[in-house]
């Protein structure tokens, strides 16, 4: 059943880059495990997926104990990162989805034993229950962290409103295009910001039509399969 339903989402990924005449290779489809366990994950790393993320810390690093013997997996931290868990977790990962503060940019610098790559979360829709900076903020933030040599920032990431029509997904995924390719205009070598990471189950199509490098799922990768 993984298998099958991992099967559908490359179809509906080289579907979506077709539509806007894009190489599905640009596309980088990141599974979400946060919701089996480590068996069900594994399924899908034998189906051919290289890309796991995990929202919370214990958990990245339970799963990733347990997939020891997949040493390619490439690990993406995708939920929201305390400053006192950055010690546990930064080294053990390849990429961080959610740097919104300078905060804990520094802490990452004390931390990291090498250059970590990095999405900065931005709040396009202006939601008051979302976590990221504001696209105002983008830049200044984005200034901020010159100095801090173990953090180098690939791309942008955000989230669509639950709720949303197409239409208003479109806006918040065009919104942050826009946004990395102003950034990338600034030619700033800490920040090259190539890469744009969003889309989830619901809406990951509109969010590759719009640009997306980085997809995150879960649901549509493991359903029938979650844990009760």
């Amino acid at each position: 059943m993984i298998a099958d339903n991992l099967l559908k989402i490359e179809q509906d990924i080289q579907d979506s880059c077709a539509l806007v005449h894009r190489n599905p290779k640009e596309v980088t489809l990141v599974a979400v495990t946060k919701s089996v366990d480590s068996d069900k994950a594994e399924e899908l790393i034998k189906a051919g997926v290289n890309n796991c993320a995990e929202n919370r810390v214990d958990k990245l690093l339970q799963k990733k104990q347990d997939l020891q013997n997949h040493p390619d997996i490439k690990w993406h931290l995708i939920g929201n990162l305390q400053r006192r868990k950055v010690k546990l977790i930064v080294n053990e990962i390849d990429y961080f989805h959610a740097l919104d503060s300078l905060r804990l940019a520094e802490e990452i610098q004390k931390r990291a034993e090498k250059q970590l790559a990095c999405f900065v979360e931005v709040n396009v829709s202006g939601e008051e229950s979302k976590q990221g900076i504001s696209p105002d903020e983008l830049l200044p933030f984005l200034e901020s962290l010159a100095s801090l040599t173990k953090i180098k920032v690939v791309g942008l990431m955000t989230m669509a409103p639950k709720d949303a029509s197409a239409d208003q997904i479109r806006k918040v995924f065009g919104t942050l295009k826009e946004l990395r390719d102003l950034v990338q205009k600034k030619e700033l070598p800490h920040a090259p910001c190539t890469e744009l990471s969003m889309g989830m189950s619901q809406d990951f199509q509109l969010a590759i039509e719009e640009g997306a490098t980085f997809i995150r799922v879960g649901t549509a990768l493991f359903k029938d399969e979650e844990e009760q």
